[in-house]
């Protein structure tokens, strides 16, 4: 990865394989990938396939400091086989596996900035790699035309709130589920379900306790029990599985 330019307006950045970068001036990147396609031979015509194209654009926006809104869309002009198997929702989960992996780090780094002083970045972070090169051009950037920090005005001073717990920190629910239309709709659907096999847990057990032993045969009272447990467990794995998808999936860095 080496720079290419970078003005006021931004930085514009290239890697070996072919992808470029840009980051546009105040809080716009986006990454680009061309793969040119090889002529297919048809009725004895060569026909050339237009390029696969695949763009990666963030807008991060700061809120306040130590806060930022970020929207990511990945658009491109060709299809993978494993696309009808994914919707929407389980596109953000996985997204959204990223974005709570970097934020802890994200708040230490930020602290350790805090310490060092803006204009000091280099001490508080090692970037030795071609690949930091983004980092490395977004900081000069940053130092050259502002400051080396963002001017936040009279409204807020600039020092960091304290550090919130770590279920606030990696919320999913109120910073996400409830704004996205996908994520919110399996969320109630599921919810749904897993009351459902509550209910219906509850009731065979009632059906149970209130009828009579003649009145149902052995093998339906095992039956009806073997559901009743089954409901059971099956609701509060799906309790599980909607509070760590939805609200908090914790993430421990030294395991990964």
């Amino acid at each position: 990865m080496s720079m290419q330019k970078l003005d006021k307006n931004g930085f514009t950045t290239t890697e070996h394989l072919g992808r470029e970068w840009s980051f546009v001036s105040p809080c716009l990147v986006k990454g680009s990938l061309t793969i040119k396609e090889s002529p297919n031979n048809k009725k004895g015509k060569l026909v050339q396939k237009p390029p696969r194209k695949h763009l990666l654009i963030f807008f991060c926006t700061p809120v306040s400091p130590g806060k930022s809104r970020l929207i990511v869309v990945g658009p491109r002009n060709y299809s993978l086989w494993i696309d009808p198997f994914l919707s929407r929702w389980m596109n953000h989960v996985m997204i959204n596996l990223i974005v709570d992996s970097d934020m802890c780090l994200l708040r230490v780094q930020e602290e350790k900035l805090m310490e060092v002083g803006p204009s000091n970045w280099q001490k508080a972070c090692f970037v030795p790699a071609k690949a930091d090169t983004n980092v490395v051009a977004f900081r000069k950037w940053l130092k050259k035309y502002a400051n080396g920090q963002i001017n936040w005005g009279t409204k807020f001073n600039g020092s960091l709130l304290p550090t919130l717990p770590r279920e606030q920190l990696m919320d999913r629910y109120w910073s996400h589920v409830v704004h996205c239309s996908s994520c919110n709709g399996v969320y109630k659907c599921l919810n749904i379900f897993k009351i459902s096999l509550q209910v219906f847990s509850i009731a065979s057990l009632a059906i149970m306790a209130t009828t009579k032993s003649g009145m149902i045969l052995i093998a339906g009272r095992n039956t009806l029990a073997a559901a009743s447990v089954l409901c059971f467990v099956g609701s509060k794995w799906l309790s599980h599985f909607i509070y760590k998808i939805f609200h908090f999936h914790d993430y421990n860095h030294a395991f990964k």
